[in-house]
């Protein structure tokens, strides 16, 4: 199989314009590793790549669902390696690029979390577990599955419920399910590079993005998402900005403030997102600067790409 080539990083550092000079360099096309660029009429806020640029260079998975439907990354996972699998039959690499490091997981190393959720019987562990407290629900769970608790913290409640959950709905351990998706879903080979600016520099261009976004009409974007009802599906997608916006349409907060704390918010979700890819050795980072065009950057990074 032909690796991917993967453009990662913090929102605003310049992913999506990158991976166009790229996929364009290689005649391929671009898998957007977003969880909330899937969704549609959303464009404005979630930085999504425009009209003109998605002419350029097809992308997939790019504003085709409404917010009021439930995407996972394992359903990403699925989708994603159908368009990679379709690529390489041409032979093409696929270029990924996004900020969901959960999605880029999923894509490059499969992931699994087990059969569906059942709400009732995961309500009634979580009422046991009121009655008993987390440190017995944890014994219970290495009892049943030692190798996933071993992966999992005593304190963490919510993992805990959730592989009782699968063992009582599959009569198998999470662990054990885990080991047969990844035999079925083997990891794919990939060559990531991440663009890393000087955290003042990052913070100033989101900054600058934030102001970009409102005057392209975020507010707008938010106005009628909300008369098309959507306003539940804002609030629970939590995309950042959002939340914010449908409080100042309807009179809670000032644009001054909304903007502010819209601001803040994907500051604070930056450095989440530099936690997470930090933690991935296969990362290469490439260390930006003022003087660096875009054409220099492509260059540096399809010349890593071809020797990896």
């Amino acid at each position: 199989m032909i690796p991917i080539l993967a453009v990662v990083g913090p929102t605003a550092s310049g992913k999506t314009a990158l991976a166009i000079d790229l996929a364009e360099r290689l005649e391929t096309e671009i898998i957007s590793a977003d969880s909330m660029q899937v969704y549609k009429g959303m464009e404005i806020g979630t930085g999504a790549p425009t009209l003109e640029e998605q002419a350029r260079v097809k992308h997939h998975f790019v504003s085709f669902l409404d917010p009021g439907v439930k995407f996972s990354a394992g359903e990403f996972e699925r989708l994603a390696r159908e368009v990679v699998i379709d690529l390489n039959k041409c032979g093409k690499t696929a270029v990924v690029v996004g900020g969901s490091g959960l999605y880029l997981r999923a894509l490059i190393d499969g992931l699994f979390d087990g059969p569906g959720a059942d709400e009732s019987l995961r309500g009634q562990l979580n009422t046991e577990a009121e009655k008993i407290g987390t440190p017995a629900m944890y014994e219970r769970l290495v009892r049943i599955d030692p190798a996933y608790a071993a992966q999992i913290k005593p304190t963490d409640l919510k993992r805990i419920v959730r592989a009782l959950e699968v063992h009582a709905i599959a009569g198998e351990p999470l662990s054990v399910l885990h080991a047969q998706h990844r035999a079925a879903h083997p990891p794919l080979e990939s060559v990531q590079f991440l663009i890393d600016w000087p955290r003042a520099v990052l913070y100033d261009r989101i900054n600058a993005r934030v102001d970009q976004m409102l005057a392209n009409g975020f507010i707008d974007e938010v106005r009628r998402l909300d008369a098309q009802g959507h306003a539940p599906a804002l609030l629970r997608l939590r995309s950042l900005g959002y939340r914010e916006f449908l409080s100042h349409i309807h009179g809670h907060q000032t644009l001054e403030h909304a903007t502010d704390r819209m601001k803040q918010l994907t500051r604070n979700f930056a450095k989440r997102q530099l936690t997470w890819f930090r933690a991935d050795k296969r990362i290469t980072w490439i260390a930006m600067n003022a003087n660096m065009d875009r054409r220099h950057l492509a260059d540096t990074f399809l010349k890593l790409f071809l020797v990896s």
